[in-house]
């Protein structure tokens, strides 16, 4: 298969990084299908895609007739089988929870045709864990956005034992045709480049504050002042999602039984009290 033979996309998951990986799509041209079994997160969504493609008319970003031409490619639907049959590139964009992943996958892989690529946006599980349930193992990788998916311009494209050198170089085409950065991870790693680097920083972060050597605010203060990160940690996580995160560990913690793969306590306490960051009004910071 061509990268030009890919002309409509489908993304599973309408949440915070699966409109905004559609809304790209669309303004990039290309038909684009967004479901979620949540009728509430596709309205949302619709509403804010709306919202933002008039924003970027207001701030000469787009014209208005790119806008409209994007609004018109873009659909919402909880059809998950329709959505499915359109498509030549399915992303999945769930929470992170492999169970869910798998079962979904699986469901995916009787819907989409035969020639479609099916990528998981996933920041952390690694595709030969979703695999096995499907019947296209060489057409299946990760394609990972990076949040927020409209702004963010680097992708990572992990290949697994299974993708085919057709699929990797087929899904960095789509990357660069949606404008973006593909980055290449020649072979599974948990968490592949970036989020490695991460998950170094935010385990500092935690046991810093969690041991009384500095507040959480100090701590952004210090990183985005000392090394010009763009957010510290404790912000990123609310801006990201404090409960994905939890997920993460979870999963992780799942798969090793190592304790220090565990949630911290911060995160713990946020998540019990319901306090998952910008989405909720509330997480380190009041919003």
């Amino acid at each position: 298969m061509k990268i030009d033979k890919i002309r409509t996309i489908a993304v599973i998951g309408a949440g915070n990084m699966g409109h905004q990986i559609a809304i790209n799509s669309a303004i990039h041209g290309f038909e684009t299908w967004c479901t979620d079994v949540s009728v509430e997160a596709l309205d949302k969504a619709s509403v804010f895609s709306q919202k933002y493609l008039a924003g970027r008319v207001e701030k000469g970003r787009l014209t208005q007739e790119q806008v409209d031409s994007a609004g018109s490619k873009l659909h919402f639907t909880p059809d998950l089988k329709l959505v499915c049959e359109k498509a030549d590139f399915v992303i999945e964009a769930v929470v992170e929870r492999l169970q869910l992943k798998r079962d979904l996958f699986a469901q995916l892989d009787k819907y989409i045709l035969p020639h479609a690529i099916l990528a998981t946006n996933s920041s952390f599980i690694v595709s030969s864990k979703l695999v096995d349930v499907t019947n296209r193992p060489d057409k299946v990788c990760n394609m990972h956005f990076f949040n927020p998916a409209l702004v963010m311009k680097v992708v990572e494209v992990v290949k697994g034992p299974h993708t085919s050198e057709e699929t990797a170089s087929i899904t960095a085409a789509l990357c660069e045709r949606m404008g973006k950065t593909p980055v290449m991870v020649n072979k599974e790693i948990y968490g592949f480049i970036v989020n490695r680097f991460v998950d170094v920083i935010n385990r500092e972060a935690f046991f810093l504050a969690e041991n009384g050597y500095a507040s959480y605010q100090d701590i952004d203060i210090a990183l985005e002042g000392g090394l010009n990160h763009p957010m510290g940690p404790f912000r990123l996580m609310d801006l990201t999602g404090i409960d994905l995160f939890f997920d993460i560990y979870n999963e992780r913690y799942a798969e090793t039984g190592n304790k220090l793969d565990k949630p911290s306590r911060l995160i713990s306490e946020k998540v019990e009290a319901k306090e998952f960051g910008r989405k909720t009004g509330k997480g380190f910071y009041t919003y």
